[in-house]
């Protein structure tokens, strides 16, 4: 009961500091619209391919010549136009000076195709709309010279068939805000050290830790009490945040709230232990706070919460890994976006195991001194 009653004064004396509290509800809102809405662009991954201009010169059979006129023409309809010219050298030398994306030459051996590296993406639409015509033609020539009867000459059936849009990568990815508000939750889950840091601290500059000392409470009791006090009010602040991002700016956070939610607290925990750690570690408050205020900002910074680091290398790489951002947010990833819900395991597993690390070394200095 003792544990449950220091856990509630905490979380009102939290409440009280409305300088804190507001800085870790806004604080992480306000940088959620502004990297969210600054760096839209950079999480845009449609690229809109539209009026791709071909040459073409025909001197095929009028079997084949009559189903690429027909295929050409019904192509159009999808944004690729093909214009015909009667030289393959002029063919060539437009797309070479880069006034058209591609040259088509159309005989009896075949499509031969001349492309310009400077559109490759435009040249591959056009290398596998035409791979697509070379495909349905050679099948519509072997069934005619079974049974010409069921064979449909016209190209232009089912011509948007050509044009196939697929993504290489899966379409479900974050966007901007999407991928800001999931950064700035684990952020300012990390900031909770600071606020763990001023735990046991606060009692002595306010010379509360001897009337604590001096009541019939056990340390244990006074110091899981204010863990819990701290855990709690980080969390209910976290869940603030993603309900707020989620119903406001309408950000994803998937299909397994749970799991997610699971992740975040065990972030928080380890934040809490980590600021205790680093309390009794440092010798004065002030060391503290520039030692957790430093730690902080560089996990944020590597961990991307600021920007996104996509496949860092090298130093980079190494020291991204060492943020708990960086697990935190590729867990939450795999977690939203591809349903993976054994993401969570490893991240989890690496939270409270450093967690675990922190408090025992605050238990040991806890020990050792006479008071709080």
């Amino acid at each position: 009961m003792n544990i449950v009653n220091i856990a509630v004064k905490q979380i009102k004396h939290t409440i009280r500091d409305k300088r804190a509290l507001i800085f870790m509800l806004a604080f992480p809102l306000v940088l959620m619209v502004i990297l969210g809405t600054a760096l839209s662009n950079a999480f845009d991954n449609k690229i809109a391919i539209e009026n791709i201009q071909v040459l073409y010169k025909n001197s095929a059979s009028p079997h084949l010549s009559s189903s690429f006129e027909a295929f050409a023409k019904g192509v159009s309809k999808s944004g690729v136009h093909f214009k015909k010219v009667f030289s393959a050298a002029e063919g060539k030398k437009e797309v070479k000076d880069n006034h058209y994306t591609a040259f088509v030459e159309v005989t009896n051996n075949g499509l031969q195709l001349y492309g310009n590296n400077r559109n490759s993406i435009e040249e591959s639409i056009v290398q596998g709309m035409l791979t697509a015509f070379e495909d349905k033609y050679n099948v519509t020539a072997a069934v005619a010279s079974v049974d010409a009867k069921e064979v449909r000459t016209d190209m232009t059936s089912n011509s948007h068939n050509f044009i196939k849009e697929e993504s290489i990568n899966s379409a479900k990815q974050p966007g901007s805000m999407d991928y800001y508000a999931m950064a700035m939750t684990t952020m300012i889950a990390l900031y909770g050290a600071m606020n763990a840091s001023s735990l046991i601290r606060a009692e002595r500059s306010r010379n509360t830790s001897l009337r604590l000392a001096a009541a019939p409470i056990r340390k244990s009791e006074i110091f899981l009490g204010k863990i819990l006090g701290c855990i709690t009010i980080n969390t209910l602040c976290l869940l603030a945040v993603v309900a707020f991002s989620h119903l406001v700016f309408k950000a994803n956070w998937g299909n397994h709230i749970g799991t997610v939610i699971l992740v975040l607290i065990t972030e928080v925990i380890l934040a809490v232990s980590f600021g205790l750690g680093i309390s009794y570690m440092a010798k004065t408050s002030d060391s503290a706070n520039m030692i957790l205020m430093l730690a902080v900002q560089l996990a944020s910074f590597f961990g991307g919460a600021y920007f996104k680091i996509d496949n860092p290398t090298g130093i980079l790489n190494f020291v991204s890994n060492l943020s708990p951002l960086t697990w935190a947010n590729r867990g939450l990833t795999k977690i939203i976006y591809g349903n993976d819900l054994s993401a969570s395991i490893p991240v989890i597993t690496l939270n409270l195991g450093i967690a675990a690390v922190f408090l025992v070394i605050t238990i040991f200095s806890l020990r050792r001194r006479e008071g709080l």
